[in-house]
């Protein structure tokens, strides 16, 4: 692991904040539009992370501190920002947020919350984002359907258009051992996710990826009302889920990098006019 001099930690700090508006992609594009500098690009996924914990936060996945999103830095790619523990989902602000070494290092604190990081939050995610160069963002949280869904120990079904989009992209992880406190656990976690975009980690919850912070938060939405979708499906009685052929071709059509992208823009727009306080 490179060792972060004092002189190289501060160039991680951004620009004043200031609202980066988004460049959609056309929607099938398999590329991803990124900010012309590191300093503009981190900003840009700090104010995304900032506002997707507020996107938590309005949907109770906040369940009593446990949670986590996490978005990799562009420039020391080996290290990743994070809200800092115990302070809730709903308040969380651009400057909250700390950059995390792969090793465990806070490298920059946050500007005024206590610098705690969450064990689990680097236990899981350090190993991701090692195994994954791929993955921007992770997200992970202890929402109700995921949790409900999750102990079933399968996977989902493609029963609608929207689940569909996780059809044959998905992985379940079933080897709950207790909190996940050490990178180890963290480990088989990323082995089990493998290159997929999401995994249900049996009797905890789920965990969703993606190129963007966007991605992975759209995702994280989608795969929580799709295990919310086929709970009450399934108590209503027998299910018909759609042929292979048709949810691998709808998975197509809806399932994207760039799509993640669009479906998250109306959730930006939103939570950035009602608490602009998040770009402080």
């Amino acid at each position: 692991m490179t060792a972060i001099s004092p002189a190289r930690a501060f160039q991680t700090q951004a620009p004043p904040p200031a609202k980066i508006e988004t460049v959609l992609p056309e929607f099938g594009s398999r590329e991803l539009p990124r900010q012309p500098t590191h300093a503009q690009e981190r900003l840009y996924r700090k104010q995304r992370l900032a506002a997707s914990y507020r996107l938590f936060g309005r949907y109770g996945f906040d369940m009593g501190g446990a949670g986590h999103i996490t978005a990799r830095d562009p420039e020391l790619t080996d290290h990743f920002w994070v809200n800092p523990f115990g302070v809730h989902f709903s308040r969380i602000k651009v400057s909250d947020l700390m950059l995390v070494s792969h090793a465990g290092q806070i490298v920059q604190p946050p500007a005024k919350a206590p610098a705690r990081l969450n064990r689990a939050a680097f236990a899981i995610h350090s190993q991701l984002h090692e195994a994954r160069p791929d993955v921007v963002a992770a997200a992970h949280s202890h929402s109700l359907y995921g949790k409900a869904w999750s102990t079933q120990g399968r996977l989902l079904d493609p029963l609608t258009q929207d689940s569909a989009a996780f059809y044959d992209d998905h992985a379940l992880f079933e080897e709950f051992s207790g909190v996940v406190l050490d990178t180890s656990e963290g480990e088989k976690i990323a082995r089990a996710l493998g290159p997929k975009k999401a995994v249900i980690l049996q009797n905890h919850g789920i965990l969703t990826v993606g190129q963007s912070v966007e991605a992975a938060v759209w995702r994280y939405l989608a795969l929580e009302n799709a295990c919310q979708t086929q709970l009450l499906a399934e108590a209503a009685g027998p299910t018909k889920p759609m042929p292979p052929e048709v949810a691998r071709h709808t998975a197509g059509q809806v399932g994207s990098e760039a799509g993640g992208l669009w479906a998250f823009q109306p959730y930006w727009d939103v939570v950035t006019e009602e608490e602009p306080d998040l770009f402080d």
